[in-house]
Order: C-alpha cells, then structure tokens, then sequence
C-alpha cells in the first residue's frame, strides 16, 4: 500500500513537471490581465465557509426535527471533509508545486491573496468533497446539481483569480470526490457492522 501511494504520488508530480507548459497556457486563457472580478471573488471567499458549516447546519436540524438519518449524513459529510483536507494537505506538503502566479510572473496575473503550495486546489477538493458526500446521501437532481454548480464554479474561480493552474484543479476533483466515495463506503460498512454485531448479541 505505501509503495503504491508512493508510485501515485511520483507520477502525479512528473505529470505536473511535463504539463506545466500546457498548464500555463491553459491558465493563460482564463486568467484576465486586469481589474479583480466581485463575482468570482466571492464564489471563492464563500467556498469553505459554507463548505464547513453545511454538516453542522445539517446536524442542527436533524437533531432539531430528531432526523436520525440526516445527523448521520451530517456525520459522514463532515468525515468526508476532514478527510479531504488531510489528504489534501498532505499531498501539497510532498508535492510542493509552486502557485503558478510564482512560476509566471507578469504572465499569471494573482487577484486577491493566496499561500502555500498549489496542487492540488483545497478550494476545489473541499468543494468536491461536499458536493460527492451530498450527492450519495441524497442522489436527487435537486441536491446533485447545484452542489455541483456550486463545486463547478469555485474550481473557475480558483483558476480564474490565477491562484491554481488547469492541472491543480483537476487534483482537486479527483482527491474531492475520492475522498468523500471512500468514507461513504467505509461508514456504510462501519453502520452495517454494527447493526450485524447488534444483531447477534439480541440473538444470543
């Protein structure tokens, strides 16, 4: 298993050595050389603090209402997000892909303020995370898609405000929605554990 995520780990940085010409031009094309869009900052600013707070929300009104089911998937949300942003950290810190701002001056144009390492976008894995855990609990359009739109937008943006590159971006959905399948499936199997275990203590 280490030599595996090892192996993911070297190959998703040669990718980014190889790709980085490509993925500048690409941001190139986004990225405005010129005044700081609203509409996009916004998107961006809002991304994590509603990302955080939808699993508390959600757990506040499950146990407001006595929702069972929704305190649960207010719990498997919140696992999902915080298992994205180790996942997502940890990945940064080995990888270590300079802000493409940093990389291209004068050419990627940074609007607003930014730290840290660029692949992959945290905006876009949180984003992503959120919209997967949302969209397995609930598979209706009328959650599916605006999560979505919502995780869509603030990945352009992330690019648009030339804090991430094309390839960033695309870390983040992958890990984003990785993350928050894999802990949906290991609390499915956590819950169906326990309900067996229970099961056959009332058996015995």
């Amino acid at each position: 298993m280490k030599f595996k995520l090892f192996l993911a780990l070297l190959l998703l940085s040669a990718s980014n050595c190889f790709a980085q010409n490509w993925d500048a031009k690409l941001l190139a094309s986004i990225n405005p050389n010129g005044g700081e869009s609203g509409t996009w900052r916004f998107v961006t600013n809002s991304a994590i603090p509603i990302s955080v707070a939808t699993p508390f929300a959600m757990f506040a009104v499950g146990s407001l209402n006595h929702d069972d089911n929704l305190k649960k998937n207010a719990l498997h949300t919140g696992f999902a997000l915080l298992a994205n942003g180790l996942v997502t950290s940890g990945i940064k810190n080995t990888i270590q892909r300079q802000r493409p701002f940093l990389s291209n001056p004068g050419y990627i144009h940074l609007q607003g303020q930014t730290s840290g390492y660029s692949f992959p976008s945290g905006h876009t894995s949180t984003t992503f995370s959120l919209a997967t855990s949302l969209s397995l609990s609930y598979p209706k359009w009328y959650v599916i898609a605006p999560s979505y739109t919502f995780a869509a937008a603030t990945a352009y943006s992330r690019m648009y405000r030339g804090a991430h590159y094309p390839g960033d971006v695309l870390g983040g959905i992958i890990v984003g929605s990785g993350t928050a399948y894999l802990s949906w499936k290991l609390q499915k199997w956590f819950y169906r554990s326990n309900r067996i275990y229970a099961k056959s203590l009332q058996d015995r």
